[in-house]
């Protein structure tokens, strides 16, 4: 293995470890000496990788959010039509364990902390971005009724951020159940569907 090999072998070590501190601890308590005793390797080592702490929980934060937009951009590529595709798009949406809670931390400290902010706000804006355009493609066929695409991805993507924060952080004030019966009834209304199509 080349030095650049090994080299990119242990950045993706050290994100990877990163995120499972970030969960643990939250963004704004992860220290860099943290990640780098759950890593077993130097704090300079860290340091080396990440010019600054807010570097490395930007590029932890981005790395554990691309790893679901890679599932989202397998459902892009499909040759399935737009209805298939909308429905699988909300059902990878459903909040379920880390990437969720990286999310709602990741908003959160966005609002003191300028360099996660931004690629927060990048990867946010592609979910709706790819929704839009499943949406477009669902209205150049027929399959949706929808003047405006853009428009009700961010409306459709709003609601299911609020449902999703409400399901990820509160036990019991709403169901799995419930959430995807609203966004299915959210989406429907949207696209002139009917909520079962969406099942």
């Amino acid at each position: 293995m080349t030095r650049r090999a090994a080299a990119d072998v242990r950045l993706d070590s050290l994100l990877r470890t990163a995120c499972d501190v970030i969960v643990e601890r939250g963004l704004a308590n992860t220290r860099t000496a943290d990640v780098a005793a759950a890593a077993g390797v130097s704090q300079a080592l860290v340091f080396y990788h990440f010019a600054t702490k807010e570097r490395l929980l930007a590029q932890a934060f981005a790395y554990a959010v691309e790893q679901e937009l890679s599932r989202l951009d397998a459902v892009l590529r499909s040759a399935t039509p737009p209805l298939t595709k909308l429905r699988r798009i909300l059902r990878l949406y459903t909040p379920t364990g880390r990437p969720w809670a990286m999310w709602i931390d990741g908003w959160a400290e966005s609002l003191r902390t300028p360099e996660l902010e931004k690629v927060c706000r990048r990867l946010d804006l592609r979910w709706r971005q790819d929704l839009a355009a499943v949406i477009s493609a669902g209205v150049a066929d027929g399959t949706f009724d929808c003047a405006d695409p853009a428009g009700a991805a961010w409306r459709i993507n709003a609601v299911m951020d609020g449902l999703a924060v409400q399901l990820a952080v509160h036990e019991r004030v709403i169901s799995r159940r419930q959430f995807g019966e609203w966004i299915r009834l959210v989406t429907a209304r949207e696209l002139g569907l009917d909520p079962a199509q969406l099942v």
